[in-house]
């Protein structure tokens, strides 16, 4: 069974960094791709980021591309999303999702992780 746990959300600043953590475990981890996602209040869940396992291929959202780091540390299972230069807009709960690389949608989610970005 797929289990991910987000940590490191918090209150910051406009113009600070937060890094978000994500613990995976119940994967084959050469098959699968994670990635971040944020949903604020009212609006639609996004992507933000995502990052093959086995190749550390990345991909960005345009919002966060040149701000944002996603990596990966392949022997804690763990993926990290590095925020910096934090926007009021980037307010939002912020979720890790996994799927296998030949499938479309994602389909294991943690519970979520609050980033609240104060002007």
């Amino acid at each position: 069974q797929v289990q991910l746990v987000e940590s490191g959300g918090g209150r910051v600043q406009a113009g600070d960094s937060l890094t978000l953590s994500c613990a995976a475990s119940g994967l084959t981890f050469s098959t699968y791709i994670m990635g971040w996602f944020r949903q604020a209040p009212g609006k639609e869940r996004e992507f933000v980021a995502s990052i093959t396992w086995r190749t550390g291929i990345t991909s960005y959202a345009n919002s966060v591309k040149g701000r944002f780091t996603i990596s990966r540390d392949n022997a804690k299972n763990t993926v990290y999303l590095q925020m910096n230069s934090l926007k009021p807009e980037d307010t939002a709960n912020y979720y890790c999702a996994t799927k296998r690389v030949t499938l479309q949608r994602y389909d294991s989610w943690g519970q979520g992780t609050q980033v609240t970005v104060s002007s």
